[in-house]
């Protein structure tokens, strides 16, 4: 009589693994048995369902096909598993593995959970499926409660984005990759600038020396595109459409990932390389839409023959409503307009600029003198306050003094000294050097329309930045708003310049 011929499944999650129970456990019980009957084991099925996402799945559609095709040619007698959960996890697997018994003659087969013959047979087998599906659901159930309890207390229950490492710690279950962090910042630095396409920030990379993976040490510009999508990196955790705030160390900054999505997105156009970006890297918005000034630049043909070539900044929305107006400004015009500015805060002449440094100084000595006077009033008052304490204290243990009284007393005279000791403290210390830095501001604001037609684009950026809060540009008009102190010496708060024509 010709042995039977069997295919043994095996199977374990990932949490199983962590206890303790294996595959190997599975597979030497299962060929023990397969041994004792006498029969002939023609394919064995492994999975560990922590392998990958769905290969539990994937690996037991393998196995029923197979068995299924050829169970006939090769007159296929059982399935053996361990038990009845370790292969049938719902009741749909049950019945698939019943039309395997019905159309094909192939029979489960187990260690444990064998069923008899019959009607009483097929209910058990039914109910125990009915469990083991019972058992899968809950089980699915309270680890999707566990990951959302974990992303709500600010950690991602998955693997972390490129940059960062998951650590068996449970004060801190992700911490940055030295190594890979270091990749991450300088690729927002590099796109965040507007010079660079994703291909271009990709061969940058790879010519800084920096390696993405020791299998591709250059990163494809897909990548690229994806880790600058990621809002991971600003500290935020994205579950189920939903934005929690993480417990993990941001690598970029709010600032440089808004500029880099607003130029993924259109919002802000990538700047081409050569051109003059003086006015650029966000420096000016549309006083309509809100969004960036890009940089473009203009080729015209002289009649002598020679090309001339003009800087313009425009409106980066390249798809404006009907009442959006034309908002495009020359490079020389914007120009033109800060250093109008910067000359406002020009006093009119030396003799009054010197008298105001004058002024500014003595302003300063005298609010020293103030300071130290009123620090010294406040220690004397303080030290007269622990004298009365000191003095009722006295008074209340000599017996003189009821308890009562005495508390009541007691809590008053230490409410004043709490009072008089936070007074000393919030009072601003006023120093020589306070003084020397007002006079270097103020200097600098005299000399700051010298010092622009001098600069470069870097340094242009630099003191625009400096001296101003907000910077936008209508059709007709530049908007600066300026910083304290420079707003004092300007005529008005908002600067309203027009340019006088439209280009």
């Amino acid at each position: 009589m010709n042995p039977s011929n069997v295919v043994i499944w095996a199977r374990v999650s990932s949490r199983e693994q962590a206890e303790g129970y294996s595959l190997d456990a599975q597979i030497r019980i299962t060929r023990a048995k397969a041994e004792r009957e006498g029969w002939n084991v023609l394919r064995e099925f492994v999975v560990a369902e922590s392998a990958k996402r769905g290969a539990e799945r994937l690996v037991f559609n393998d196995m029923y096909a197979w068995v299924k095709k050829h169970a006939k040619r090769m007159k296929i007698e059982y399935v053996l598993s361990h038990k009845l959960d370790r292969i049938c996890r719902n009741m749909r697997d049950a019945v698939r593995m019943q039309d395997l018994e019905d159309s094909c003659g192939v029979k489960l087969t187990f260690i444990d959970n064998e069923f008899g013959p019959g009607a009483a047979g097929a209910l058990s087998f039914n109910v125990m499926a009915a469990i083991s599906q019972y058992y899968s659901d809950n089980l699915r159930q309270e680890v999707r409660k566990g990951m959302d309890e974990k992303v709500r207390q600010g950690w991602l229950p998955a693997w972390v984005p490129y940059g960062y490492l998951n650590c068996n710690d449970r004060t801190e279950p992700i911490k940055v990759h030295a190594d890979r962090a270091k990749f991450v910042v300088r690729m927002f630095e590099l796109f965040s600038r507007g010079e660079m396409t994703l291909e271009m920030v990709s061969d940058q990379l790879y010519k800084e020396g920096f390696v993405y993976r020791p299998t591709t040490p250059k990163i494809t510009f897909g990548s690229v595109s994806a880790l600058l999508h990621n809002r991971f990196y600003v500290g935020d955790i994205v579950w189920h459409g939903q934005i929690y705030p993480g417990k993990h160390v941001p690598l970029i900054d709010r600032g440089t990932w808004q500029r880099v999505q607003d130029i993924l997105n259109g919002k802000s156009r990538r700047r081409q390389s050569g051109l003059s970006h003086t006015f650029g890297a966000g420096l000016f918005t549309c006083q309509v839409c809100g969004r960036t000034l890009t940089g473009e630049r203009i080729r015209r043909q002289q009649a002598d023959g020679s090309c001339r070539v003009h800087h313009y900044y425009r409106c980066a929305d390249n798809h404006p409503g009907p009442d959006h107006p034309r908002v495009r400004w020359r490079e020389d015009a914007i120009d033109k307009a800060v250093l109008a500015e910067l000359e406002k805060m020009r006093l009119p002449s030396e003799e009054t600029a010197d008298w105001f440094r004058v002024a500014i100084r003595k302003a300063f000595s005298d609010m020293k003198v103030a300071h130290d006077s009123q620090m010294r009033l406040l220690a004397r008052r303080a030290a007269d306050l622990e004298r009365q304490h000191e003095r009722l204290l006295t008074v209340y243990v000599e017996g003189h003094l009821d308890a009562a009284i005495f508390q009541d007393r007691s809590a008053s005279l230490q409410g004043q000294i709490g009072e008089t000791t936070k007074a000393m403290e919030s009072c601003r210390v006023t120093d020589d050097s306070c003084g020397d830095l007002a006079v270097k501001v103020y200097d600098f604001t005299q000399k700051a329309a010298e010092i622009w037609k001098r600069s470069n684009p870097v340094r242009k950026q630099t003191i625009l930045r400096a001296i101003s809060l907000n910077r936008a540009a209508s059709d007709v008009t530049l908007y600066l708003e300026k910083r304290k102190p420079f707003s004092f010496l300007a005529e008005r708060l908002p600067v309203l310049y027009g340019r006088g024509d439209r280009i």
